[in-house]
């Protein structure tokens, strides 16, 4: 057996490669995403009518909202990135489960009594609500079941008070499942017949913990983005892991074969728009994502973001090319050559907001293609169109 790489050249957009895979979606080629939180839904919703096959890595380690009172309560990894992409490549098409989506994007109030809430959940637990009375069994059973048993492990004083009904699904099927997510997400993407495969990039209780160039440790991924709390002033120095929530305990992470195997299977990997560090590095860190993206020879793009990102405080983009490759050699070692990890930076330079330019010189040491095309259209701008973000990266595979 030989091993060779067939290259080919690219038209970006291709509306007649786009048109056929729009055509057989069900055939459509695998693209690999590392990502979390809200960014990529837009786009996941439009991908899916073009190849029902994507793979999209997600980070657990989110640490704020309801995904943090779910992981004080049970010490389980952030699963509110993992129920948003599902649902985001959910069926949307008349032979989905609208009734499924409904309950799965249903929040308790906010203002109800505990009380209330407690009311509320039990009466979907026992399939007593309209939200589940309106599920066909055997699939209402199903989802009862994992309510019943996060009713059952749920402390007494938990805050209900604007919970995610799929989150809490979620985590009953954790807790129900030997606190292992794959079954469990398995499963959900079944239920609503997720087009694609989504998977945490693991599946244990760690934290984010970003060690700043003054020397200055930040634990956890709420106090990274800016949302939560004040963007951080100094910049990020290095992201690692912690495994302990309130006192700094480095980690060390293992990417699954399961997942090893995913990234294997990708025709296109993709680093895409979205919070920088605890987003697309924080996917990056555990041992053997390095190796993996290296093992695979298929084309590999860096999307920037459009808008200034309050996690890229000092950056511009020779920055961020540098901090992902850096990332990626702390698995697979800093001789290996950069264009073996990256292939293409793809950017809208002429709508986009970009922090400084990209030097030819820079990206010919690196071996890295610049791609400029229309990627912000004007219902979208700053930030980038789904569709024509789809197309840019389908006309590459």
């Amino acid at each position: 057996m030989v091993d060779v790489r067939v290259t080919r050249t690219a038209r970006v957009p291709d509306p007649l490669r786009v048109q056929r895979y729009h055509k057989a979606p069900e055939l459509g080629p695998k693209l690999l995403f590392f990502s979390g939180g809200s960014a990529l839904n837009g786009m996941s919703r439009r991908l899916q009518h073009y190849t029902h096959n994507s793979i999209h890595l997600v980070t657990p380690f989110d640490s704020g909202g309801s995904s943090a009172k779910l992981r004080k309560a049970f010490g389980m990894p952030a699963i509110g990135d993992l129920r948003s992409r599902l649902m985001a490549l959910a069926d949307d098409s008349i032979l989905g489960h609208p009734e499924v989506c409904r309950l799965f994007t249903y929040r308790l109030p906010e203002e109800a009594e505990p009380d209330a809430l407690r009311a509320t959940l039990d009466k979907l637990a026992r399939g007593q609500h309209p939200l589940t009375g309106d599920i066909s069994n055997p699939m209402r059973r199903l989802i009862c079941n994992q309510l019943g048993f996060f009713l059952e492990a749920m402390p007494d004083d938990f805050d209900l008070r604007g919970a995610s009904i799929g989150n809490l699904i979620l985590a009953g099927g954790y807790l129900n499942n030997h606190q292992q997510l794959d079954p469990i997400t398995f499963l959900f993407s079944k239920l609503v017949h997720v087009r694609g495969t989504v998977r945490a990039i693991i599946d244990q209780d760690y934290h984010l913990a970003a060690t700043l160039t003054d020397g200055c440790q930040v634990l956890g991924q709420h106090r990274i983005t800016g949302k939560e709390v004040a963007p951080l002033v100094t910049p990020i120095a290095r992201l690692g892991l912690s495994a302990d929530r309130d006192t700094y305990e480095p980690a060390t992470a293992k990417l699954h074969k399961r997942n090893q195997r995913l990234i294997a299977s990708a025709e296109l990997i993709c680093y895409p728009p979205g919070s920088f560090y605890s987003s697309l590095l924080a996917n990056l860190l555990p041992h053997g994502v390095g190796r993996a993206i290296h093992a695979n020879r298929c084309p590999k793009v860096f999307i920037p973001n459009s808008s200034p990102d309050p996690e890229q405080t000092g950056m511009d983009l020779e920055r961020q090319i540098t901090t992902l490759l850096d990332t990626l050699h702390r698995d697979i070692g800093e001789t290996c050559p950069a264009r073996e990890l990256l292939d293409f930076v793809l950017i809208d330079s002429e709508r986009g907001d970009y922090p400084g330019q990209l030097s030819p010189d820079f990206l010919a040491e690196l071996g890295v293609t610049l791609i400029d095309t229309r990627l912000i259209g004007e219902n979208h701008a700053p930030l980038y169109d789904p569709d024509l973000l789809v197309t840019a990266l389908l006309s590459l595979v």
